[in-house]
């Protein structure tokens, strides 16, 4: 896919790097991300797809702009307190980058449009507040064979990892699913939600800004990625560790009926 004089101009630093370049960069712009949700982790997200030049952004939130969002929601501005996120999100995207297409999908994703949002795109990034709609999202990308990165946010530490749950490693053993390092969620209530026990707003940009490295990581095909592996992001003691995973021959996905 050719890029345009000024979209060189504007991705030169991309264009320079030996591990991008101009193959990269053109795959970047031919490449559909769907981003589900637009709050503290989509936003750093979206913004910096948008600017690394993803060619179609799909945004799915079915929330407004809350002016407790703007601590850490940094794609949302105090004017847009109380417009969908997904439209003041696309505005945002639009004066960032206008090479840059956005399908918002102004909807709660769960079981039942999971795998129709899912399959009309590329790679998934998910950065949803709770365990619901986690499952919904990875166990959509099993079936419709599209990998995942997907992160979350506790008060002062992050997780991030990547699922290609559809594909198999180099041992020929199947890639774990989600329900691989996650068999079950929690019970209700078990975890606070953000607005009950808070958020660091500078780790929501760490994290969502590392999704947005991966999700690149994935279209390009550089380095290694994260998958079979847990990320995580202790901002009290300001550590990176990470945790190896496999795949469980008991998970409901791709386990097999024995389940050994």
């Amino acid at each position: 896919m050719a890029l345009a004089p000024d979209e060189i101009a504007r991705y030169a630093r991309h264009l320079v790097l030996q591990d991008v370049g101009g193959p990269g960069q053109a795959r970047l712009k031919a490449a559909r991300v769907l981003v589900v949700g637009a709050g503290g982790l989509g936003a750093p997200l979206i913004q910096y797809l948008a600017a690394a030049g993803v060619g179609t952004i799909g945004i799915v939130d079915d929330d407004v702009v809350d002016l407790g969002n703007l601590q850490r929601q940094v794609i949302h501005g105090t004017p847009d307190v109380g417009r969908p996120k997904v439209e003041s999100a696309a505005d945002a995207v639009a004066r960032l980058n206008p090479h840059v297409a956005v399908e918002a999908h102004r909807t709660r994703l769960g079981e039942a449009n999971a795998r129709a949002l899912v399959a009309a795109y590329d790679l998934v990034a998910d950065g949803s507040d709770n365990f619901a709609t986690r499952y919904a999202v990875s166990d959509a990308c099993f079936h419709e064979k599209r990998p995942l990165v997907t992160a979350a946010l506790g008060q002062f530490d992050g997780t991030l990892t990547t699922i290609r749950a559809h594909e198999t490693g180099p041992d020929g053993r199947p890639n774990p699913t989600y329900r691989c390092l996650f068999p079950e969620a929690p019970p209700p209530g078990a975890i606070p939600t953000c607005a009950q026990a808070g958020v660091l707003g500078a780790l929501a940009g760490v994290m969502g800004s590392m999704m947005a490295m991966e999700v690149v990581r994935e279209i390009v095909g550089f380095g290694e990625g994260l998958v079979g592996r847990l990320l995580m992001v202790d901002a009290r003691a300001m550590r990176f560790e990470t945790l190896r995973y496999g795949w469980h021959p008991r998970n409901p996905l791709s386990g097999t009926p024995e389940g050994g």
